[in-house]
């Protein structure tokens, strides 16, 4: 069962890295056509990656598997 926990544990991770690497790659994309909705906050301009909730959920995400991973790694006995 603990190596079932670790290997779903890396895949979680995997899943947290690939989705935040999309995610940043289709913000980069949007800020090139230069088309937007409605005028952005100044705030939300200068630090767009820190007031960028999509973003802290993946980070979230990755930590927490990370922290997972390392948890099952110390408790787990071989």
């Amino acid at each position: 069962m603990a190596q079932l926990s670790f290997i779903l544990s890396i895949l979680i991770f995997l899943i947290a890295v690939i989705g935040f690497i999309y995610t940043v790659m289709l913000g980069r994309r949007q800020k090139l056509q230069g088309e937007y909705d409605a005028p952005i906050n100044e705030k939300i301009q200068e630090h767009p990656y820190v007031r960028n909730p999509i973003l802290l959920a993946y980070l979230l995400a990755g930590l927490l598997a990370v922290g997972s991973i390392i948890y099952l790694a110390i408790n787990t006995q071989w």
